[in-house]
C-alpha cells in the first residue's frame, strides 16, 4: 500500500477541511524531512495517517486505548488527544504499518513528548504550520521553520502551551514532559 491508498482511506473519514489540512500536512512535512535529512517516505506516510482517527468515536478510540494497554492517561481527554495514538493502531491494524518512527510520530503529533525523534519533531511541527493554518504567530513560527529544526520546535511548543494556559485549558502531561525536556537539553548543551 501507498499514498494514494492511504489517501482515498482517509478521504473517506473527515471533512474535505481536515482532508486540505493532511495534503498540507503531507507537503510540509516531506520539505522538513528533506532539509533535515530525515526519511521523505516515512515523513509522507506519517502525516498522511496522522489524522486518520480524527473524526472517530471517543469511546471506540478510549476502548482501543484499554484493548491495547495505551497510555491510560488519554483516558477523558477526547478526541484531540485520543487520535494520535489511535491512529498509530489504525495504521498497523489497517495498514500493516511497523516502523516505530513513523507510528510514534503519529501517536506524539499533538502533545510531543520527551526525546523526540527528528520525525516526530517534523511531524510535529509540520501540523501546526501547514500551510492552511491561520492562527496568531503562525507566519513568525513559519519563518523559523528551515533554520533550526529543535529551535522550531521549542518554538512550537511555547506557543501551544502559552495558548492552552491562556484560554483555560488543561494541559496533558506528556506535553509538560516534553516542554521540560526542550529546556533541560537546551540549558546542558
Amino acid at each position: 500500500m501507498g499514498r494514494l491508498d492511504y489517501l482515498a482511506y482517509i478521504k473517506e473519514r473527515m471533512p474535505q477541511k481536515r482532508y486540505m489540512h493532511t495534503l498540507g500536512v503531507e507537503e510540509t512535512a516531506m520539505k522538513l524531512a528533506k532539509h533535515y535529512g530525515a526519511s521523505v517516505e516515512a515523513a509522507q506516510t506519517a502525516a498522511i495517517l496522522h489524522d486518520v482517527a480524527k473524526y472517530a468515536d471517543v469511546a471506540w478510540m478510549e476502548q482501543i486505548v484499554r484493548d491495547e494497554q495505551l497510555d491510560m492517561r488519554l483516558i477523558g481527554w477526547g478526541s484531540e488527544l485520543l487520535h494520535g495514538p489511535v491512529a498509530a493502531v489504525i495504521a498497523t491494524r489497517e495498514f500493516g504499518i511497523t516502523d516505530e518512527d513513523v507510528l510514534n510520530a503519529m501517536r506524539y503529533h499533538t502533545t510531543g513528548r520527551a526525546n523526540m525523534s527528528n520525525l516526530e519533531k517534523i511531524l510535529y511541527v509540520a501540523d501546526m504550520l501547514e500551510p492552511n493554518r491561520q492562527f496568531p504567530g503562525v507566519d513568525e513560527l513559519r519563518e523559523m521553520m528551515y533554520d533550526d529544526l529543535n529551535d522550531v520546535l521549542e518554538a512550537c511548543v511555547k506557543h501551544s502551551l502559552t495558548h492552552l494556559i491562556a484560554s483555560g485549558i488543561a494541559v496533558f502531561p506528556q506535553s509538560i514532559e516534553c516542554y521540560n525536556d526542550l529546556m533541560s537539553s537546551e540549558r546542558n548543551l
